[in-house]
């Protein structure tokens, strides 16, 4: 996946100035007949995310599943393009391509001058709905632009004005430090709470054990920030959809040192989010990749309920 990244991002500039002249339903038919050829003759990719998906989705049907597989590459070849080709026209047309639901409850939550989290999935084109919030709100969000086929991603919407952390390259007191001033500025903080790393705490995801940033656990807890759960998806074509969930009960429910507990029905919501819009989720190309073995530990029962 990365790789196709990387190719996607040295056509750019080549491409860009014809981009333009191709009518969406063109580029929509080219990446429909694209996504069956990958499906069909990419076999490798194909067993590998179908794999992955019987494992998570496991009351879902073969038939379904292949559905899904093959949607999860269309919807592939649309966020690239849209990436690549498509992020400089967002602010004259985002009103057309964006509908947005319960944002009353982010500007609610703002209101406690506490700053607020959003956590959220990688489902959908998840760069677009970041830029969404960083034209409205002080943003910040936290990444990882380390590897050489993301980077001139993150470079490029970090030129339309969303800025960003990287995982790899701040110390992570001094990420906690940077995020707890950012806050303190009324700011909002776009934590992708299924993202992956080996040198995260341990945690539960699908069922099963994993590694899981525990920042937005961290930070509601010790400093009772208000957290909401956020996610989007892709409607049709090029629309999609943004959904802003009521604010977590996070505090109510656990103690300052129940992070690892809180980090699990954290991520409980996301998967809830995944399932979904499942053909939408990135991580299928190497969601084997996160599973660990770390010492068992009791899972919570808790989940979250939302304040009332």
């Amino acid at each position: 996946m990365y790789v196709w990244i990387g190719k996607m991002a040295g056509l750019e500039h080549r491409l860009h100035r014809w981009a333009g002249f191709i009518p969406r339903w063109a580029i929509r038919s080219a990446c429909y007949g694209l996504s069956w050829l990958l499906f069909m003759f990419a076999v490798k990719w194909r067993k590998k995310v179908l794999s992955n998906m019987k494992q998570l989705l496991q009351t879902t049907g073969t038939l379904q599943l292949c559905h899904y597989c093959r949607s999860y590459f269309y919807q592939v070849l649309l966020t690239l393009y849209e990436i690549g080709f498509d992020s400089s026209g967002l602010l004259r047309h985002w009103e057309k391509r964006f509908e947005i639901e319960g944002e009353c409850h982010l500007i609610e939550a703002l209101k406690h001058k506490k700053g607020v989290i959003l956590t959220v999935p990688h489902i959908g084109n998840f760069f677009f709905y970041y830029w969404y919030l960083s034209q409205k709100y002080l943003c910040l969000t936290v990444a990882t632009a380390g590897s050489e086929e993301l980077r001139p991603l993150y470079l490029k919407f970090q030129r339309l004005g969303c800025r960003g952390l990287d995982y790899d390259n701040v110390p992570p007191l001094q990420l906690i430090r940077r995020l707890r001033s950012h806050l303190k500025q009324n700011g909002v903080v776009f934590l992708m709470g299924d993202f992956y790393r080996r040198s995260f705490p341990p945690a539960f995801f699908f069922n099963r054990a994993t590694r899981s940033p525990n920042g937005a656990a961290h930070l509601a807890l010790e400093y009772g920030v208000p957290i909401l759960s956020f996610y989007g998806y892709r409607t049709k074509g090029f629309c999609h959809r943004l959904v802003f969930d009521a604010p977590l009960d996070l505090n109510g429910q656990f103690q300052t040192d129940q992070r690892y507990e809180a980090t699990n029905a954290l991520n409980k919501i996301l998967e809830q989010k995944v399932k979904m819009a499942p053909d939408q989720w990135f991580y299928w190309f190497n969601t084997e990749e996160r599973w660990d073995c770390h010492p068992e530990r009791k899972q919570s029962s808790k989940g979250i309920e939302s304040a009332s």
